[in-house]
């Protein structure tokens, strides 16, 4: 027999053992739910991209949440689908408090006070540009859109959530929202900025979801560049001076190696967002037959995970959990 001082395979000859040195897990408390909100009542849309997954009226937000707590999901992130006609240049809807997103946020935290709600800030789902920020002459502009994020920001701080997720990439606004927030006695209310948001290709089937793809051009002059890393240590200084609570990567498979850098060099906890794309080629080729789709996504969920990220925004949230459930 060869003699060999070191045998790692000793450590994976039986589930137990396996068990016992398994270095990474990923729970339900690391998690959060996208949910898609659609004006109305009892409407349920499948978003063609994204298989199995709805644009849901208030109602059945609600429904779907209480299924979710009852599965341990506990934290959601709430986006609103705005019709067209709704949409103008400096998305007045974001913060009228009778608009029904607002209007679906207090009752969510009115029926369900125990579960995280986020939301989005950002203009692109009001804007009838498509755009993250104010259009002038085709140039996003940057501070005048801050103004209209604040509005935004303290609309939904009042109807009780917990974390704001600032998704527009505007330079100073992570900054602007704390300074709105805490000016209004909203000191408790958290910032989760979207810290490195790349200008991804993996984005189309979410912006199918809301219907807020960009009218003209693209989201390069904000979003960032793919190819580089250094940027977003800046983002992230700037975050953390700015007052931060958790820091963002998106998209996360293609990224991996920036939520590393991130957390080797951040104190706050690291959020990485499973994005829409992500999800949709794993269904995509699940349905072909081409790969386990449950066994691959929850691979996908180790590697983010594995490569630091404390909190992961997937739509695999609720399938996850019940495969869980099911153990």
């Amino acid at each position: 027999m060869i003699q060999l001082s070191h045998r790692p395979r000793r450590n994976r000859k039986s589930a137990a053992i396996r068990a016992l040195v398994e270095e990474t897990k990923v729970t339900t408390d690391d998690l959060i739910f996208p949910i898609f909100l659609l004006d109305g009542k009892n409407q349920k849309v499948e978003v063609a991209s994204m298989p199995g997954i709805f644009r849901l009226s208030t109602d059945l937000v609600l429904k779907e949440v209480e299924e979710c707590l009852n599965l341990g999901i506990r934290a959601f992130d709430i986006f609103p689908v705005v019709e067209e006609s709704l949409k103008d240049k400096t998305a007045t809807k974001s913060y009228d408090s009778n608009f029904f997103y607002l209007r679906a946020l207090r009752e969510v935290k009115k029926q369900f006070p125990e579960a995280c709600i986020m939301t989005d800030v950002a203009m692109d789902p009001y804007s009838s540009d498509g755009h993250d920020g104010l259009v002038e002459d085709g140039n996003i502009l940057n501070d005048e859109t801050l103004e209209i994020l604040g509005k935004m920001a303290l609309a939904q701080a009042e109807t009780g959530i917990d974390i704001l997720g600032p998704s527009d990439m505007m330079d100073g606004r992570v900054g602007y929202l704390r300074e709105v927030l805490d000016n209004n006695g909203f000191t408790d209310v958290s910032i989760m900025s979207y810290t490195a948001k790349y200008a991804s290709g993996f984005y189309n089937p979410f912006r199918d979801a809301l219907d807020s793809a960009p009218k003209f051009g693209d989201k390069k002059t904000y979003q960032m560049n793919p190819a580089n890393s250094r940027e977003a240590m800046i983002e992230a200084a700037l975050d953390t001076e700015e007052g931060a609570d958790f820091l963002m990567v998106k998209p996360a498979l293609a990224y991996l190696d920036i939520i590393k850098l991130l957390k080797d060099n951040s104190d706050l906890p690291i959020a990485a967002y499973n994005v829409s794309g992500e999800y949709s080629m794993v269904k995509a080729a699940a349905q072909k037959g081409w790969l386990d789709g449950e066994r691959v996504a929850k691979e996908m969920l180790l590697s983010m995970k594995r490569a630091g990220a404390d909190i992961i925004l997937t739509y695999f949230a609720k399938e996850f959990a019940q495969a869980v459930k099911r153990q």
